[in-house]
């Protein structure tokens, strides 16, 4: 009885984690992408203001 109930909360942890992994994942992603998208406007916009001062 004990090792059925065990083995089942052993697979819905494991299920867990792997979600928690995932969603990790697809954050790190998101932020990255925001983050790149972040420095190419702000190299755009360097790019304006050295061409603004010659």
């Amino acid at each position: 009885m004990y090792s059925i109930e065990h083995e089942m909360a052993r697979s819905r942890f494991a299920e867990l984690q792997a979600e928690a992994q995932a969603a990790t994942r697809a954050r790190r992603l998101y932020l990255a992408r925001r983050a790149n998208r972040r420095a190419e406007r702000a190299v755009r916009r360097a790019a304006r203001a050295s061409a603004a001062v010659y």
